[in-house]
């Protein structure tokens, strides 16, 4: 065209800083290691899945649900909001469903950063963080981990500049299970601004049996606090992918604003309903998982005495860059575990048979 000015060439097709991203993992396939070791079965315990199956009452809600997916769920989400709210004591109007809470806490930063600004949280802490932050244009602010391997909340605040909008609070911490008790976390929350938001990310709340250790939900006074939940996990709803935030109703509302469209499938909102009907049964399955953890945590510091205190349903070895071996030694003998390449290995709590079975692949791979 005439007089048009020529574009500078470019590289690609897409973002090059996204070339340095690394993927999320997912755990692997147990079908696909079974096959290679010519085994009956695998034991997954990567993914933090609870291993009981679905609550009571959920298949038949998602069977009868199903017949109508021709239609669109309601993008309101309103039975499952009123629901939430009635269990949790809070406003509906406070509450905004996502894909899951990784997806809201993504929504979250597309809500309150521009490109440069700063999102911070402790590392190594969950492994979506740095990719929610790149895709979003923030800038990700690492601050490390404690020599007991949580959060330091000091320099985090101390982190805290003109730029940052948003500071993430893992509680219990993915992937150390290690927790933030209500001392620090109170002092942490009064040295930040008040137009800094702050997510306490407590996927894992319903395994906490350390009473030190806060209910988010009791920071709510504080209009910069938002909590973070998940049905994924204690509510077994991993495979329908439904998360849930609570926060001051402007934040909510902001976020409702900016979730996809829909992502709330009529599936997940109808296995939800029937989930949260069993709230007696989910307690008894954490209720086994607690005790299981504790006889794993006991069993492994007997191989691996730094093996800290968790409050998930997972277990964290600080084996450094042993890490990656030790987790090809558990697939060895048919145990899936998550390795994060000189960190250690994070091992989710299954059935006692599979506890076991791990317990002994870790005793074989530590000796």
């Amino acid at each position: 065209m005439t007089g048009s000015v020529p574009r500078p060439p470019r590289l690609g097709l897409t973002r090059a800083d996204l070339d340095a991203l690394p993927n999320y993992v997912p755990g692997r396939s147990p079908a696909d290691l079974a096959r290679e070791l010519g085994l009956t079965e695998a034991i997954k315990l990567a993914s933090n899945e609870v291993p009981f199956g679905p609550l009571p009452g959920v298949v038949e809600a998602v069977t009868e649900a199903v017949t109508g997916v021709h239609r669109y769920p309601d993008m309101g989400v309103v039975a499952l909001r009123d629901a939430l709210a009635e269990r949790y004591g809070v406003p509906a109007e406070r509450i905004a469903t996502g894909c899951g809470s990784v997806a809201l806490a993504e929504h979250l930063v597309r809500a309150t950063c521009l490109p440069g600004d700063e999102m911070l949280y402790s590392w190594r802490s969950f492994e979506a963080y740095p990719i929610i932050a790149a895709t979003s244009g923030a800038s990700s602010v690492r601050v490390p981990n404690t020599a007991a391997h949580g959060h330091d909340l000091s320099a985090m605040a101390a982190a805290i500049t003109d730029r940052t909008r948003l500071v993430i609070v893992c509680n219990p911490n993915n992937p150390t299970g290690t927790s933030v008790r209500k001392a620090e976390l109170d002092a942490f929350l009064d040295a930040v601004p008040q137009d800094v938001l702050v997510v306490i990310d407590e996927a894992y709340r319903e395994f906490v049996t350390d009473r030190q250790v806060p209910d988010g939900l009791t920071y709510l006074d504080r209009p910069n606090v938002v909590v973070l939940r998940t049905l994924s996990k204690a509510w077994g709803l991993a495979g329908l992918r439904i998360g849930f935030l609570v926060a001051h109703p402007e934040v909510a509302a902001a976020v409702r604003k900016v979730v996809t469209p829909f992502s709330t499938s009529l599936a997940a909102q109808a296995g939800a309903l029937a989930a949260l009907t069993q709230a007696d049964e989910m307690r008894r399955r954490c209720d086994v998982v607690i005790s299981e953890r504790e006889r794993v945590t006991e069993a492994l510091r007997k191989l691996l005495p730094e093996v800290p205190t968790s409050q998930a349903n997972f277990v964290w070895l600080p084996l450094g860059d042993a890490a990656v071996a030790f987790g090809r030694a558990c697939e060895a003998r048919g145990v899936i575990v998550r390795p994060f390449a000189g960190d250690g290995v994070r091992v989710t709590i299954g059935t006692p048979e599979e506890n076991d079975a791990f317990l002994a692949a870790a005793e074989a791979a530590l000796a």
